[in-house]
């Protein structure tokens, strides 16, 4: 499934409308998650980068914008990502800014029983919007090559396995149709080495989609700066 981008003529209501879900969602919960969703309302509305759809501010400002203090921000931001409502996509590491990107399908699963409460013009446009399932038979290219595998962990998810989801939950359709296929081969001292089902999908990720996968390699093996990918 892939969430739809906020662009294009009907992009500033669509914009409400998921402010508006995150907001009713916040509000059927607990007092602790009305909290937490507020916040997050708050720093959606003045900071989030939708030609990017992504997050970037630091720990001081989010501190700055709630009226708390830094451990406060760390544990909501915990919490929210914990809730998959936040995906983060690249570690705050030396002094770089951690980057977040909101989980539209989450949110929009969360508050679907809530969109009548709002109105029927609502309700429809979030149907209208909703995650579709790509079709069978739709002319997409598809690399699902191999499964999940590699790593060095024994029992339970490998670091590999968790970078595969974490890719796969950021951006759906960059994952299914380029990273799907990359399989762990190695990993030695800070270079990460993937096989990739031929010779055209290496070089095609690491000329235009080396970098986000770097960023989410790292989140789960901080000690490596490079990846190599074989065909």
């Amino acid at each position: 499934m892939d969430p739809k981008r906020m662009t294009g003529p009907q992009a500033g209501v669509m914009k409400y409308d998921l402010l508006t879900a995150m907001a009713v969602a916040g509000l059927s919960g607990s007092p602790g998650f009305q909290t937490s969703m507020m916040r997050l309302i708050a720093l959606v509305t003045a900071r989030y980068n939708w030609r990017n759809d992504e997050l970037t501010v630091g720990q001081r400002e989010m501190a700055r914008m709630w009226s708390v203090d830094e451990r406060t921000v760390k544990r909501e931001v915990k919490r929210l990502t914990a809730a998959r409502i936040l995906l983060q996509l690249r570690p705050g590491v030396r002094g770089r800014v951690a980057a977040y990107r909101l989980n539209q399908m989450e949110i929009q699963r969360l508050s679907a029983p809530l969109w009548d409460r709002v109105g029927p013009d609502f309700s429809a446009r979030m149907e209208a919007q909703a995650p579709m399932e790509t079709p069978p038979d739709a002319k997409v290219v598809r690399l699902d090559f191999g499964a999940k595998s590699g790593g060095t962990e024994e029992g339970g998810a490998t670091p590999w396995d968790r970078t595969r989801d974490r890719l796969a939950l950021s951006d759906p359709a960059l994952f299914r149709n380029w990273y799907a296929g990359l399989v762990f081969h190695a990993l030695e001292g800070p270079v990460l080495h993937l096989r990739a089902p031929s010779g055209f999908v290496a070089q095609y990720v690491k000329t235009h989609h080396l970098r986000p996968l770097l960023d989410a390699v790292r989140i789960d093996m901080p000690g490596v700066h490079r990846v190599e990918i074989g065909g």
